[in-house]
């Protein structure tokens, strides 16, 4: 990388300090010469003599070596005081994560057992939790937290970048944890109030339930507004089953089955910038996440930055010895 001018000018941190270097010169210019006085000097004959013999060694000459020693040492000492800095080689810095937050539906349709997980059937519950598990995995970097909801809305796991809190308290949700039914609303404003505080454009709320709004003092629609107004995004998942499950390999009512309100979870993802999805089944849910996992991308590029090395120790080491060659030449004298 070549240097112009200018470049090498920026680097130093206070340039200014370069406009004292012709100090001494100046103030030795502008200095009364000495008085001779009145009477007439003393005139010896072999003065002449004298001279050329104690020439090489006289004061004058002497005093002219330090005069050059210490003007180097101010030249230098001026230097180092203007902070000469150099820049080092490029730095990425680290790449930023997101402020994700999962919202999970725990209400009482969420022990359906209409899902297949490895060949068994289990619960919805027990499927989102494998998928969100996985899910959280791959999240490295981000600040996690877990929201539940039922009739109320509760933040189990507040901002932490510590993923396996995360997973924990996720493993331990249980159907009913939050009441029966189902607070959309209330949920979303909740995590608003939590994701308001956090930067802005990397704030994203993925909304997992299998039902309708039956709870909550808060309209999700509504709610969608105000998260739409917080700068908050939201991604709606509407996972559940069609009310039946199989049995050696025949598909049987379950007697469960409520209905989704897609309409709904859609407008709220629209209204907010996110996306809405429907799973039927695990295998649909873990491809949903996979694909939030690539509109939400960790990693983003940064701008990489140049750092500056300080340089000035360099020239005001060098000046302090020229400094001390001078004393000593000073003191033999």
């Amino acid at each position: 990388m070549t240097l112009s001018p200018r470049d090498w000018f920026e680097l130093l941190q206070w340039p200014a300090w370069l406009l004292a270097i012709p100090l001494p010169w100046l103030l030795r210019a502008l200095r009364p010469p000495p008085s001779t006085g009145d009477g007439a000097a003393l005139r010896l004959p072999i003065g002449d003599r004298v001279r050329e013999v104690v020439g090489a060694t006289s004061p004058r000459v002497v005093r002219g070596g330090i005069g050059v020693l210490a003007g180097l040492a101010w030249l230098l000492l001026c230097i180092a005081a203007a902070r000469p800095q150099q820049l080092g080689p490029p730095v990425q810095p680290p790449a930023k994560g997101r402020d994700l937050m999962l919202a999970l539906d725990l209400s009482g349709s969420m022990n359906e057992p209409d899902m297949e997980l490895g060949g068994d059937v289990v619960d919805r519950l027990t499927a989102a939790k494998a998928v969100l598990s996985d899910f959280i995995d791959r999240r490295a970097g981000d600040r996690l937290s877990l929201l539940v909801f039922g009739r109320q809305a509760h933040v189990l796991t507040p901002f932490t970048l510590d993923r396996e809190s995360v997973r924990e308290q996720l493993a331990d949700s249980v159907v009913g944890l939050a009441g029966q039914e189902t607070a959309i609303g209330d949920a979303i404003g909740l995590a608003v109030k939590r994701l308001r505080d956090e930067p802005t454009g990397e704030r994203v709320l993925v909304l997992l339930t299998d039902g309708v709004n039956t709870a909550g003092l808060l309209d999700p629609r509504k709610a969608a507004g105000i998260a739409a107004n917080a700068g908050v995004r939201i991604h709606t998942v509407a996972f559940g089953g069609d009310g039946s499950m199989s049995l050696f390999g025949f598909r049987l009512p379950s007697g469960g089955g409520d209905e989704i309100d897609e309409t709904t979870l859609r407008a709220i993802a629209t209204g907010t910038g996110g996306r809405f999805f429907r799973a039927r089944d695990a295998a649909e849910l873990a491809g949903i996440y996979a694909e939030i996992d690539r509109l939400e991308p960790i990693t983003r590029p940064g701008r990489a930055v140049r750092p500056r090395i300080e340089r000035y120790p360099w020239p005001l080491g060098a000046a302090l010895v020229l400094a001390l060659l001078a004393a000593v030449r000073s003191r033999r004298a």
